[in-house]
């Protein structure tokens, strides 16, 4: 293994958006296990060191890989197109107009109800962005394309866990 490795090629995996969760589960378990620094307490302090790097290295991959706007993140930037969600902004026009209706929605919301039909929307609108996101990373090999729809997934995730304290709200 070779730290310089990036988090595909650490777990043996394609380099490609689509993946088994509970291959990479798998891997991870089994790459802990061969660095864990228990392992090498009979080879001194700095084969424990290294070992440290290792099991610190391998669950850096690991939270990224496993989580799908991650890793969709992190290809985008293998291929040269980094996300950069502090500086772009950029999205599409109907994306925009979509986020303004949710927000509208939220700002509106009543009860449970409202905000049960507004959490399927984002449910919906995520998982169609995560399909075309996969598209276009693997099939498309558009990087760049895929970034700006990463950046949509960034501010669905965000905009769900607003919708999430709404709830927490009416429940109190």
């Amino acid at each position: 293994m070779n730290l310089q490795s990036n988090d595909f090629a650490l777990f043996g995996l394609p380099e490609r958006f689509e993946q088994d969760r509970a291959a990479i589960d798998a891997r991870w378990k089994e790459l802990q296990r061969e660095a864990h620094p228990d392992k090498f307490a009979g080879q001194g302090a700095a084969a424990q060191r290294v070992a440290m790097q290792w099991s610190v290295r391998i669950n850096e991959a690991y939270q990224r890989l496993k989580d799908p706007g991650k890793r969709a993140a992190y290809l985008c930037e293998l291929r040269g197109a980094p996300i950069e969600a502090e500086n772009n902004t950029a999205m599409p026009a109907e994306f925009l107009m979509e986020q303004m209706e949710w927000r509208e929605a939220l700002d509106e919301a009543k009860g449970e109800e409202d905000l049960d039909t507004l959490a399927g929307q984002l449910m919906r609108t995520r998982r169609d962005t995560l399909a075309r996101i996969a598209q276009l990373l693997d099939s498309a090999n558009d990087a760049a394309a895929a970034a700006g729809q990463v950046r949509a997934l960034m501010f669905i995730e965000r905009f769900d866990h607003d919708v999430q304290q709404r709830y927490e709200q009416l429940g109190q």
